[in-house]
């Protein structure tokens, strides 16, 4: 079979592989039918992640159809249409046993850690497998696991109706954000630096842009919120800056929400936290998110068609990569059908 394998960073080539086999009875294996691009599988092709482990073939946002299943699978059949839980977990330690799988400390992510989901063929654990809505193509299959992010990021910020929430970032990953904020019933404020981007923003229903080339953040939120900040701040822009921007931005009593891998420090001081009792929370992955998801994709809640802009065999990964990197290029999800 072939896999879409990054060697080093910058070197992602076609690999011939074994297919592989189902090893154990609680594994299924998949013919892989569709995968998203993320910014993260552009990170680790670049060389920029700062956890990924090479080689390593990529891709995280993957949907197929079980094609064998092992002898003690109960849940599933060969013929269902599933995606994968890239999340893998010990289930034992501290973090574990206190409900946060998603930052487990011998925490694995597949196409991070271990080998993903870009190849013809994959074996799974049958918990690390969830059943496709009716209705749903392949290509908007992928979109189920970027949207686990957005539930998790609205979990971590506990988001409510009278929230007036301010998300960093209008690509892909703030995209989806925006649109379960909405879900929630709560105002949103977006900014970016590309109208174009803040026009998808619009179109998902954002209730104000900003385009920070052109006015302050901190200006606009203010008049935005009468003064006040946004009780949430989600940096989904994730710069070298963008922290101390949102501690800027948000008010008294507000949340923070980082999604950032970046190392360089932020320039914040302890006066600006603790005088206004500003809650700064991570929010990495998803932790057993994948079920909320699939039910607002089957009620017909989260409608993602608008958001898949362009389409490539899995063989051309590598023209899809350059317009991945084009930032003149107006694209929302790319997906690579296999």
């Amino acid at each position: 079979m072939k896999a879409l394998c990054v060697q080093t960073p910058n070197q992602l080539v076609i690999e011939e592989r074994p297919q592989p086999q189902i090893q154990s009875p609680g594994e299924v294996l998949l013919k892989v039918k569709a995968g998203g691009i993320c910014g993260s599988d552009m990170h680790i092709y670049h060389g920029t992640s700062s956890v990924a482990t090479y080689p390593r073939v990529i891709g995280h946002e993957i949907a197929g159809e079980i094609l064998a299943i092992g002898s003690s699978v109960s849940h599933f059949k060969v013929g269902d249409r599933v995606v994968m839980d890239p999340v893998i977990s010990c289930g034992e330690c501290y973090q574990c046993r206190i409900g946060r799988r998603n930052v487990c400390g011998k925490l694995q992510v597949r196409s991070v850690h271990v080998d993903g989901g870009y190849q013809e063929y994959l074996v799974l654990p049958e918990e690390s497998i969830y059943r496709i809505p009716d209705g749903l193509t392949w290509e908007e299959a992928i979109m189920i696991e970027p949207f686990t992010i957005a539930e998790q990021v609205c979990s971590r910020a506990e988001i409510v109706p009278e929230d007036q929430v301010f998300i960093m970032g209008a690509g892909p990953v703030g995209l989806s954000i925006l649109k379960m904020v909405k879900l929630y019933g709560a105002t949103c404020f977006v900014s970016d630096i590309m109208d174009n981007k803040l026009a998808f923003a619009t179109a998902y229903g954002a209730d104000a842009v900003i385009n920070v080339k052109n006015l302050s953040i901190q200006d606009e939120i203010k008049r935005l919120t009468n003064g006040n900040g946004a009780t949430v701040v989600i940096d989904a822009a994730c710069t070298k800056n963008s922290l101390e921007q949102a501690m800027e931005c948000v008010c008294s009593a507000g949340r923070v929400i980082t999604l950032g891998f970046g190392k360089d420090p932020s320039h914040i001081h302890q006066l600006s936290i603790t005088a206004r009792e500003i809650d700064i929370r991570g929010s990495r992955l998803h932790n057993n998110k994948f079920p909320q998801v699939i039910a607002n994709f089957q009620s017909g809640k989260l409608q993602v068609k608008d958001m898949i802009t362009h389409r490539f065999p899995f063989a051309e990964v590598q023209d899809a990569l350059r317009l991945m990197e084009d930032p003149s290029m107006e694209k929302g999800k790319v997906v690579l059908l296999f």
